[in-house]
């Protein structure tokens, strides 16, 4: 998931017939588009004057005038794609150059790499290496404008990855999920490491950094590193004779010009109806945890004899809260810092007699500053944080981290001060109240309420052989969620991907570089949103026209793993890792697999990416664990599939009884379609499931949807027995499908 994207909103109104509104965000430039619905010229003097009005990525060609003379005219780059027309603008945007053979904007990083290098050397201590993660100072996945360095150095908007220059060369480390999307953004001046992959080629960079030269000097800010990252990368290169440096001011804020401003969004109270526990008995807990952990035995006080010895010296009495989820969960507040969460820059410093709130005083009202005051939490301008850490301005005591606290932290307390413990408001968070479970219910009715009337109107669009980019359906599917009560934004940008784009799993269309919906491939559409009430991520696929039968033996595949994971009854102390298989199994039996874990912990009303359980660590899953089931199939190239639904874990009854087994509850509220499906790959089980998943989603949705007669049309077709036939243009051949339920 890209990081780009649309800040957060309150619900407003839209003309969904006349105009689509949308928001890009580059590596220094923000650019609001306005873009009437329009026709393609028919002459050269229309399309003078159309381009001059702007243009839109794809709209319907009317068959007078050729692609080739479009060409000639100077309108831009038409390409012929299953008798539609995809137009793109040619040229320059937003300082980023188009790529005229892959339609990709690649950005020319030349001048910045000469810039950091040139910085690099003039160092006190010249470093040879600069590592410039995609994390703020707070650790965040998502980071607003004015902390996209990763981004600005190198051109990749990938929500992970990291950059490590030298003055040879630059690289790019990402995970899988990112190879295709870094392949296509990078410029000539970048070389992608392809973490996971076979070989010395797969190995992270701190793995690939300890293997360099003996004696080198690789520098980072020390607040962009996580204290278990910066330890892990201290102690390989003092083993190469290598060292780790901190550079006083980090060198692509002093290069970059123009960069963003400091977000201002202001701070609200997430109500107790939606948190389901008041934020001083969150802050209570923290307090029980401090007096439950260990003193800390190797440190020995100046006034005792014995390492070993308990006082207040080695005694936990605090913890430093970084984690912006996390400090906004504690005190059950909200704001708009960074896109898709909404968070607020702050740090939270809480100790046995006293909580401190770090944080800009801009953004605190008079109503949330009363809030803080009557639970005795103290303020504090957000840069105080660091002199008051350095000075220990909380007394006697050691003060507990958690493994990801950035670095500059550990560095302001010296070890003697610190104790490494587990990240345990991680853990609270991650275990639901009861309230927080029907949040979510409620808030995956709304969402799928709007992914339905979104699928109505993308069906009629398609059956009438009117072109939709990827773009288009993206920006559209988001002004129905914006109608949505309690809608506040969304989760993460839109994944729309049609063709070769659905083959990478966090692709997001842009206006200029989005293809059409092609109904000879699979159609992938990953959305979220945040609501007051919970935090939604979804994923389904369908397909326009024929599949073939390779497209739907992968597509059975992955609902057969999707129907594995959903049905699962399994024992306490199960891991999310030891369950991991069952979505990948029917793939694994003939070669096949997905390189992404299989689900995510996910927030409520907070970080769509959550902690600490998933499908890919080994941490037990409880009852009031949200988790993700999201198995997928990705040809390189040519197409991709997945399918997702949000679930929680709950204490299930089973035959011979017992209290520790568990199970799912399914929250996403968005029918499956069956065109893809081979029935004669799905057992009896699985047919009942998928005809039982369908129904339920309609009895769920229809009485949101009693007012859009074409929204309840396409409801009721598409979670009937029959499959339904493939929307596509008349005279295209399609094929009904009749699946035999029972």
């Amino acid at each position: 998931m890209s990081p780009l994207g649309l800040p957060f909103f309150r619900k407003a109104s839209t003309d969904s017939h006349n105009t689509i509104t949308s928001q890009e965000s580059a590596s220094s430039t923000s650019l609001v588009l306005s873009t009437p619905r329009t026709e393609l010229p028919t002459s050269p003097s229309q399309a003078s004057l159309h381009t001059t009005a702007g243009t839109v990525d794809s709209i319907p060609y009317s068959g007078r005038i050729s692609p080739t003379a479009y060409n000639q005219l100077g309108f831009g780059k038409v390409v012929s794609d299953g008798g539609y027309l995809s137009v793109h603008t040619l040229g320059v945007l937003n300082g980023k150059q188009l790529d005229s053979s892959t339609n990709v904007i690649r950005t020319d990083t030349t001048q910045r790499l000469t810039e950091l290098r040139q910085g690099m050397k003039q160092e006190p201590e010249p470093l040879d290496y600069y590592i410039i993660p995609s994390e703020d100072a707070h650790q965040s996945e998502y980071v607003a404008a004015i902390d996209k360095r990763r981004e600005f150095i190198s051109g990749f908007t990938g929500s992970q990855g990291t950059a490590v220059i030298s003055h040879s060369e630059a690289l790019l480390f990402v995970d899988s999920r990112y190879y295709s999307q870094a392949d296509k953004q990078l410029d000539q001046n970048w070389k992608i490491r392809k973490v996971g992959s076979p070989g010395q080629d797969g190995r992270d960079w701190v793995q690939w950094l300890s293997d360099r030269p003996k004696g080198i000097i690789v520098g980072v800010d020390s607040r962009l590193i996580a204290h278990e990252t910066a330890s892990q990368l201290t102690t390989a290169l003092q083993a190469n004779g290598s060292r780790l440096k901190f550079p006083r001011l980090n060198l692509i804020d002093v290069i970059w010009k123009n960069r963003p401003p400091k977000p201002f969004g202001q701070i609200y109270i997430h109500e107790e109806k939606y948190a389901g526990k008041p934020a001083n008995e969150k802050i209570d807990a923290v307090r029980a945890w401090i007096k439950q952990q260990k003193p800390h035995p190797s440190y020995r006080s100046q006034s005792s004899n014995s390492p070993n010895k308990v006082t207040m010296a080695n005694t936990p009495t605090a913890t430093i809260i970084a984690s912006l989820p996390n400090v906004a969960w504690i005190l059950n507040l909200r704001g708009s810092d960074l896109p898709f969460t909404p968070v607020f820059h702050a740090y939270l410093f809480v100790s046995l007699a006293a909580a401190v709130l770090f944080v800009d005083r801009k953004k605190v009202s008079s109503e949330v500053e009363r809030y803080l005051k009557e639970m005795n939490v103290v303020l504090r301008d957000y840069g105080d944080v660091f002199t008051f850490l350095r000075t220990g301005g909380w007394g006697a005591g050691r003060v507990l981290i958690e493994p990801k606290t950035p670095y500059v932290i550990s560095l302001m307390l010296s070890s003697p001060r610190y104790i490494l413990a587990p990240a345990y408001c991680d853990e609270m968070k991650a275990l639901k109240t009861e309230t927080e479970i029907q949040g979510f219910r409620e808030a995956y009715l709304r969402d799928g309420a709007a992914m339905v009337r979104w699928f109505a109107w993308l069906d009629e669009k398609m059956s009438k052989g009117e072109p939709v980019s990827e773009w288009g359906a993206s920006q559209k599917l988001t002004e129905y969620k914006r109608l949505n009560e309690q809608f506040v934004g969304l989760a993460y940008e839109n994944i729309s991907a049609t063709g070769p784009n659905g083959a990478i799993p966090h692709y997001t269309p842009t206006r200029t570089n989005a293809l059409l919906i092609d109904t000879r491939t699979p159609y992938v559409i990953d959305s979220g949103g945040q609501y007051f009430d919970g935090t939604c991520d979804t994923t389904r696929t369908v397909h326009y026209g024929d599949p073939t039968d390779e497209q739907m033996e992968a597509y059975t595949k992955v609902l057969k793993g999707h129907i594995a994971l959903d049905s699962v009854i399994f024992p306490e102390s199960t891991t999310g890792a030891q369950l991991d298989v069952l979505a990948r199994k029917a793939l694994w039996k003939d070669g096949m697999n997905y390189l992404h874990s299989s689900g995510h912990g996910v927030g409520s009303f907070l970080n769509v990416h959550e902690g600490p359980h998933g499908f890919s660590n080994h941490v037990p899953l409880q009852p009031g664990h949200v988790i993700t089931n999201e198995p997928g199939y990705y040809k390189d190239g040519e197409w991709g599939v997945r399918l997702e639904s949000a679930m929680v874990v709950r204490r299930v009854q089973t035959k011979f009884g017992g209290e520790n087994w568990l199970g799912f509850e399914r929250f996403t509220q968005v029918p499956i379609q069956t065109k893809m499906i081979k029935p004669d790959m799905l057992t009896k089980d699985e047919k009942k499931w998928l005809k039982l998943h369908n129904q339920n989603v309609r009895l769920a949705l229809t009485p949101l949807l009693m007012e859009d007669k074409r929204a309840l049309k396409w409801l009721k077709r598409e979670t009937t027995r029959e499959g339904p036939a493939p929307t596509v243009p008349t005279g295209v051949q399609g094929r009904a499908l009749k699946v035999e339920w029972d």
